[in-house]
């Protein structure tokens, strides 16, 4: 385990004067006395792999058709990924078809997540309920099922005004980050323990582009950061490891659009950069986003089927380079400080524009990206994890 450690630096961040500490430390040592921030742990045991089956329901051939187009896409990818994301609401609301769809998978060898939308805009039919279906798969399925995947982009809703947002007046930041996490504890709570999730090991998971910290205390077991819409990796990378391993959670990347047009994702060669940066950054989660289906296997090609298979024979074959590229620099953040990170002039919360350390804080970690890359991680001054 490396330790960040600064007796001084750390209180000053407190100061109604913004400061901020960057501080680094050498990888071999191994404690320094006083107080600590926890910026890496052992690598994890386990690695998944896999593809988010996210095909819009299509009337046309109704659910028989959208069942064999997704086991079509598990026979596509079982032999070079060992994971399966059911991303696709019509199936998760209906019951026999999530059964048939999980059957499916597991028989297939992969382990699963399954997307449990919001029931506002879903009716769940003929009194099913997602809570008593959860604990019985997990005795069903045992390990193969992961987790439960709840809500989509929390933190960017929250960033851009979208429909979930959590809080949408504070006074200030502290309330900002008070809101939303209370309002996702209780929510995460509230399904948690109706389905028995916190006894069973299942982990209830999002996908995100901003606010990883605070999704974590918000109760999500672990984030997905999106890589696409061209932001930067390693700034990505930072922020959603940083948080993780501060707090003792687990991490992925799902690749997303690059475009908002034909063809959504990004080349295979770039895909298959995306996955060993990924990889060597020590995400336990590696998912690529399939959503809309333009071909036979949704917007994913011949190249990028074999660009996913080339990495799949590189991660059995190089276990050696997994999380190779560990969080040995620090940069802390004052605490409660929900900045966007898209640019020096993002919003702070959604609520709030950019204020005056916006701009030092972004142009502070550019720099120390382009000096130290993968090996930076970004953290918030937060004294419940120090």
């Amino acid at each position: 385990m490396t330790s960040l450690c600064n007796d001084g630096q750390l209180g000053q961040v407190k100061s109604k004067k913004v400061i901020f500490s960057v501080m680094l430390l050498a990888i071999l040592a191994l404690s320094i006395a006083g107080g600590c921030v926890v910026l890496h742990k052992s690598a994890v045991e386990e690695f998944y792999f896999g593809v988010e089956f996210a095909y819009a329901y299509d009337s046309s051939v109704g659910m028989p058709g959208l069942l064999t187009e997704l086991k079509a896409m598990v026979d596509e990818v079982k032999d070079y990924t060992n994971l399966f994301v059911i991303g696709t609401p019509e199936i998760s609301i209906n019951q026999t078809a999530l059964e048939e769809a999980c059957d499916y998978i597991s028989g297939s060898g992969l382990d699963f997540i399954v997307l449990f939308t919001d029931s506002r805009n879903y009716s769940y039919a003929n009194g099913y309920t997602p809570f008593e279906w959860i604990s019985d798969a997990k005795q069903r399925y045992g390990d193969r099922f992961l987790g439960v995947y709840r809500f989509d982009e929390p933190g960017g809703n929250q960033l851009d005004s979208g429909r979930s947002v959590m809080t949408s007046d504070a006074a200030d930041y502290a309330q900002a980050a008070e809101n939303y996490t209370e309002a996702y504890l209780t929510h995460l709570g509230y399904w948690k323990n109706l389905s028995d999730a916190t006894s069973n090991g299942l982990q209830y998971v999002t996908s995100d582009y901003g606010l990883y910290w605070f999704d974590y205390k918000g109760g999500f077991d672990a984030v997905f950061a999106e890589f696409g819409a061209n932001q930067s990796q390693a700034l990505t990378v930072s922020l959603c490891r940083g948080a993780a391993q501060s707090q003792g959670k687990d991490w992925g990347t799902i690749i997303t659009w690059t475009y908002t047009h034909t063809p959504y994702i990004e080349p295979a060669e770039q895909l298959y950069d995306d996955l060993i940066y990924s990889y060597e950054s020590g995400a336990k989660y590696i998912i690529v986003f399939n959503y809309p289906k333009i071909g036979q296997y949704g917007l994913l090609t011949q190249d990028h089927l074999d660009a996913m298979r080339s990495f799949w024979d590189y991660s059995k074959d190089n276990p050696q380079q997994f999380g190779i590229n560990k969080g040995i620099v620090g940069y802390v953040l004052p605490q409660n400080y929900g900045f966007g990170f898209r640019s020096e002039v993002d919003k702070i919360w959604g609520l709030w524009s950019s204020d005056n350390s916006s701009a030092k804080i972004w142009f502070d970690t550019k720099k120390l990206i382009d000096q130290y890359g993968s090996n930076l991680d970004i953290v918030y001054d937060d004294p419940e994890f120090f």
